[in-house]
């Protein structure tokens, strides 16, 4: 005989719950989505458009003066790779240094942990201040090179606890013990068994320290002085003080141009910046959701 396939009905109850989380959550999707939308057929309207308020949803008379601006400064395209570098190196470095602080922190044996960790945890309330920061840096001969965007901001605290978290919850102690009567050492534990298992929370930190590293500009403006060493975020925001500045004052029509032209490339500049990001992330959203899920487990 057929086994009859039965399902549970929803009380009334649970349907006008269940309606009242369908309606917030596509409330908070055309929160999100909207704007994205906005600023991409901003980006693409003609610039009397923008600036009259025609635009609010799709594309009014298309036109893509502002890309065209912008990819023929010569500027960009050094910003590009500058910030690909920053992103790349930055993430590497932040990355490595992260996991070998956060894992030594999740061992039991690792002597004076909590200690530690107490500090660690206090830099991320408190901190010394920009002008220290500063000072250092200069004494270390960092000002006006790349390292000055690599090094002092390398470790991120909260990363660092969501690893040492991971570490905690998914590496248990059994097989350290395990590995290390097979005559396993720390640092072969580590990048043969532990790396590995990790893959999740390392895509966490990847992207996290990616995205931070491809949106930062205020380091920059502080630490770097030669042009050809700016970020894409840096040269894109001179371009926008550039064409904000007043021209000749005698001349209305080209001062209006300039105005009109300034406020399309703000949304030329927004989509420029944030489309490697959009790109990206799809690919290991997968990895984000399951590492900050592991990884948010108190240890």
């Amino acid at each position: 005989m057929a086994a009859t396939k039965q399902t549970i009905r929803d009380s009334a109850s649970d349907k006008v719950f269940l309606f009242f989380i369908y309606v917030v959550l596509s409330l908070v999707l055309v929160a999100v989505i909207y704007p994205l939308i906005y600023i991409l057929s901003s980006s693409i309207s003609s610039p009397a458009a923008v600036t009259s308020g025609r635009v609010w949803l799709w594309p009014v008379d298309i036109s893509f003066r502002g890309f065209e601006v912008l990819f023929k400064t010569p500027q960009i395209m050094t910003g590009y790779g500058n910030s690909i570098f920053y992103t790349c190196a930055g993430t590497l470095i932040s990355v490595s240094l992260t996991i070998m602080i956060a894992y030594p922190l999740s061992r039991k044996t690792f002597f004076g942990r909590k200690a530690l960790m107490m500090m660690i945890t206090f830099t991320l309330l408190f901190s010394g201040g920009l002008i220290p920061m500063y000072m250092v840096v200069k004494e270390v001969g960092l000002i006006d090179s790349r390292w000055a965007l690599l090094i002092p901001n390398a470790i991120w605290v909260w990363q660092v606890i969501i690893a040492r978290s991971f570490f905690q919850s998914s590496i248990p102690d059994e097989l350290f013990e395990a590995s290390e009567m097979d005559g396993c050492s720390d640092l072969k534990f580590l990048r043969s068994i532990v790396i590995p298992l990790s893959m999740p929370i390392i895509a966490v930190l990847v992207l996290m320290y990616a995205v931070g590293q491809w949106n930062a500009y205020f380091d920059a403006l502080i630490y770097l002085k030669t042009a050809d060493l700016f970020p894409l975020q840096l040269i894109l925001r001179s371009i926008i003080i550039q064409n904000n500045s007043a021209g000749g004052l005698n001349d209305a029509m080209k001062q209006v141009e300039r105005q009109q032209l300034a406020e399309l490339l703000k949304y030329s500049l927004i989509v420029v910046a944030t489309l490697p990001v959009l790109v990206i992330y799809p690919f290991v959203q997968r990895y984000f959701v399951q590492g900050m899920l592991v990884g948010s487990v108190k240890g």
